[in-house]
């Protein structure tokens, strides 16, 4: 087992953490992505948690260990583009804990209006996700908080739930798509297929326009490159984490580049043959799917619908044709 990732025992017991507040999600092989594959084509519903995303799995496990450590903080800060930052304002909701969330001017509404019904003091500031990363960081200081970071091992943990449900639901699963943000999915997909000595191969998903994970694999150490993704907000990140990269390095079979015509095709799809709504990182599976479609054909293949939370009027936009 890799040091820096869970091991089996760390992900049942997260596993009994996350239960407490919600069931293990849905898995379904779909006829129609089937179809257009050319595959055995399943789909995890992370959408179908009760903040429409995976992220959610983390939050309840980071804070279940700070409880353990009798370290749990006043006051914690965080940064988001809004799907990690519903995860840590519900787990720290279910604490007790003051919750303050950083978010770059210009993110989601709607992502914006869930994180503040959860309890969340909402700040914004800052062009993109990194800017608003780095005056997270700062208030954090200033006020005496505790900085929730984006990728740590605990966050791993309770995102390897959902893969440790996908794959002992789909054992005879070939290949998995992840789509890379920070990089807790992806890693937590290679913990869980560890764990379970799944021989699943795992490939990660970034946006053309935001390539800095890919950047930092080829280079071999991280790499910053521009975001200008208008419809992936979840994977619009400007620099890679030096841990999740470590393991991708080790783990990842191969990456896989998708542009925001792709993603949004990926979107309509989506909802055309499964009545399910993707934001655009949700998406992001399947688009590199299609793009490998040709190497597919026979397959298991096991795409991850990672959230829903697009706001209504970029969805609209998007279903009539539009990418953005």
């Amino acid at each position: 087992m890799t040091a820096s990732l869970p091991s089996h025992a760390d992900i049942e017991a997260a596993a009994h953490t996350v239960y407490q507040d919600f069931a293990a999600t849905p898995q379904y092989r779909w006829g129609l992505l089937s179809e257009r594959l050319g595959a055995e084509c399943w789909l995890k519903h992370e959408n179908h948690t009760p903040v429409g995303a995976f992220k959610i799995r983390g939050g309840l496990t980071y804070f279940a260990q700070l409880a353990a450590r009798n370290a749990l903080p006043q006051e914690v800060v965080s940064a988001t583009r809004g799907n990690h930052g519903q995860s840590i304002a519900w787990a720290a909701r279910r604490h007790g804990v003051r919750c303050t969330i950083v978010v770059p001017h210009g993110n989601s509404v709607e992502k914006n209006a869930a994180m503040r019904a959860l309890g969340a003091n909402l700040i914004e500031h800052g062009d993109d996700f990194q800017a608003a990363r780095e005056h997270a960081i700062a208030l954090a200081a200033e006020r005496g908080a505790h900085m929730v970071p984006s990728y740590h091992t605990d966050l791993v943990r309770g995102v390897a739930t959902y893969w440790w449900e996908f794959l002992r639901a789909v054992p005879r699963m070939d290949v998995a798509y992840v789509p890379i943000g920070m990089g807790s999915g992806a890693c937590a997909a290679i913990a869980a297929k560890l764990a379970l000595q799944h021989p699943v191969r795992i490939v990660g998903v970034v946006s053309s326009h935001a390539t800095t994970y890919r950047d930092s694999l080829a280079a071999g150490r991280v790499v910053e490159a521009p975001v200008s993704t208008r419809i992936a907000d979840g994977l619009a990140v400007r620099q890679a984490d030096a841990g999740a990269l470590a393991v991708l390095q080790q783990h990842l079979d191969r990456i896989v580049t998708v542009d925001d015509a792709a993603i949004g095709e990926a979107m309509r799809l989506l909802f055309t043959d499964t009545h399910n709504t993707a934001e655009g990182a949700g998406a992001a599976a399947l688009a590199a799917a299609l793009q490998d479609r040709a190497t597919l054909r026979g397959q298991v293949v096991g795409l991850p619908l990672t959230g829903g939370n697009v706001d209504a009027d970029a969805f609209a936009r998007v279903l009539q044709g539009g990418d953005h």
